[in-house]
């Protein structure tokens, strides 16, 4: 019997149960049969096991060692992908990607896993689980759901064992860790309101669910505060610090009138920072800034910035914990952790 050519990846799952079927049918016996006896099972005689053994090396069928071991729970990888979202441009080289990266490498390692990095086109999602489709890895981690929160819920839908860094959003059928931003957004912008602060500025995506969220937070504080929400206020940017540059020297050669900003990330605060020395205001002396996430190099800004610290190093184990247990079969519900205000001096009036 002469079998076609080894096909490509994406083909292969059904072409090897062919070939099964083909060996169950030559050997007289069933396809559990044939699949028991290459993986080893004792449950097929040894003789069995041999006879079949043979009959696959004579045809040149190989065993999916990947999907064997997943279903063996002997796969010890994780997949780790960083979705790319064009409208987000939040790219992998970003500061806090690194530390997350570094958190779930840390926790896999305690775990005794391996971790398998890449990143996908956010439109085409899908593609984070190739790696569990195929067997490679035993479950899926996401860092960021950004604007793909339908085709989350779709790969959970399939089976898939997820775990996605970031906000827990209404409709959501998979597992969620992120922190707690409404949280964030309340207390950076109370923190400005407590240091006199009585115009501040908002420069985030809120189109992204979690910088809703904060948007959310620091809309509840000026209620709280009895301050009115501007709308000239509040800055529309991506995590590309280029438009929130834009974004702000137009809001300042408009003549509108601020006194602080508070943006969705470090890095957008440090540009803002940037900015407003560009145009010769002092901070915080003119404009007080308070950031997003706390970085490492937040505490090395010119003035070094006041932040909520996202809590990296503890959400890489509720990460780990929460897949594992997925794959064992459990429900695992969202988890949100809590943030906490860091001051420094870009705040201090």
């Amino acid at each position: 019997m002469t079998l076609p050519p080894d096909p490509a990846p994406a083909e292969r799952p059904e072409r090897q149960r062919l070939q099964m079927a083909d060996i169950a049918r030559i050997a007289g016996v069933s396809v559990a049969t044939v699949s028991r006896a290459l993986n080893g099972s004792q449950e097929v005689s040894a003789a069995t096991r041999q006879r079949i053994s043979e009959l696959a090396r004579s045809l040149n069928y190989t065993i999916n060692a990947g999907a064997k071991n997943l279903r063996l729970r002997h796969n010890k990888t994780v997949a780790v992908v960083i979705p790319f979202d064009q409208q987000a441009r939040l790219h992998v080289s970003d500061p806090f990607f690194l530390s997350m990266l570094g958190s779930l490498a840390d926790a896999l390692t305690d775990q005794g896993y391996d971790m398998l990095v890449s990143r996908v086109d956010a439109d085409q999602l899908e593609n984070a689980a190739r790696a569990w489709d195929t067997g490679a890895a035993l479950g899926v981690i996401l860092i960021g759901q950004w604007h793909s929160h339908a085709q989350i819920n779709a790969m959970s839908d399939r089976g898939v064992p997820l775990v996605v860094w970031g906000a827990q959003v209404p409709l959501q059928r998979y597992c969620s860790v992120g922190g707690d931003n409404v949280a964030g957004g309340l207390m950076a912008t109370r923190h400005l309101i407590e240091r006199g602060c009585r115009r501040i500025v908002f420069i985030g995506d809120p189109t992204t669910p979690e910088a809703a969220q904060r948007l959310r937070g620091h809309q509840q504080a000026l209620l709280d505060a009895g301050l009115p929400h501007d709308p000239a206020l509040q800055l529309h940017s991506s995590f590309d610090t280029g438009q929130a540059r834009v974004a702000l020297s137009r809001l300042i050669e408009s003549g509108t009138v601020f006194d602080a900003v508070f943006a969705c990330s470090d890095v957008l605060a440090m540009a803002v920072m940037q900015t407003l020395r560009l145009h010769d205001r002092e901070v915080p002396r003119d404009v007080a800034v308070v950031g997003y996430d706390d970085i490492e190099w937040a505490s090395h800004a010119d003035p070094p910035l006041t932040t909520v610290r996202q809590p990296v190093a503890h959400a890489g184990a509720e990460i780990v914990h929460a897949l594992l247990d997925s794959v064992a079969g459990e429900i695992v519900p969202p988890r949100t952790l809590a943030v906490e205000l860091v001051v420094r001096r870009s705040s201090l009036r």
